[in-house]
């Protein structure tokens, strides 16, 4: 009683990845165009002149644009520690629609005399969030505006320079 095997020479089997290879042609892409990017922006930022080396210069009075962030406001100075207006928060928040309006109001005024000004200092307490320095910044650079139907970023003052705002008196 023996039983003879059949010893059948399988071939081995092809692998089809011809389905694999339709997903993935589908998938990566899809993929790629679904993912966020990130953007990494960059700021040109400059240290403030002195005083000192700006007199050697020129023999003109400092014509500096400064705003000064304070815990419950900001200061908008021009020329330099003459007051034009100050902005208060609003709910303990810094009211940026505000602050846009009032140095669109300043760049307008400096047009008018003749002045293109493109440069402004910020000056902020070593306490100050970070977060508000950043939208002090970008406020300062830009401003949304209509043109031709269409909303652009328009130039305000597009070189900042960075310092540390001045003592407050005892009377603010």
């Amino acid at each position: 009683m023996f039983h003879r095997r059949r010893h059948r020479h399988r071939e081995e089997a092809e692998l089809d990845i011809t389905s694999f290879m339709n997903l993935m042609i589908i998938l990566v892409p899809v993929l790629l165009m679904s993912m966020v990017f990130a953007r990494i922006t960059v700021l040109d930022l400059q240290l403030p002149k002195s005083a000192s080396s700006e007199a050697s210069e020129t023999d003109e009075p400092n014509k500096q644009i400064e705003l000064i962030i304070r815990d419950d406001y900001f200061q908008v100075n021009f020329p330099a520690g003459a007051p034009v207006e100050r902005v208060p928060h609003q709910d303990g928040e810094p009211d940026l629609p505000a602050l846009s309006e009032l140095l669109q109001q300043v760049k307008q005024m400096l047009k008018n005399q003749g002045i293109d000004k493109n440069d402004i200092v910020i000056l902020s307490e070593p306490d100050t969030p970070y977060q508000t320095l950043v939208s002090a910044m970008d406020t300062a650079r830009s401003f949304r505006a209509v043109v031709a139907a269409s909303v652009v970023n328009a130039e305000l003052f597009p070189v900042i320079s960075l310092g540390d705002a001045p003592a407050q008196e005892a009377s603010e």
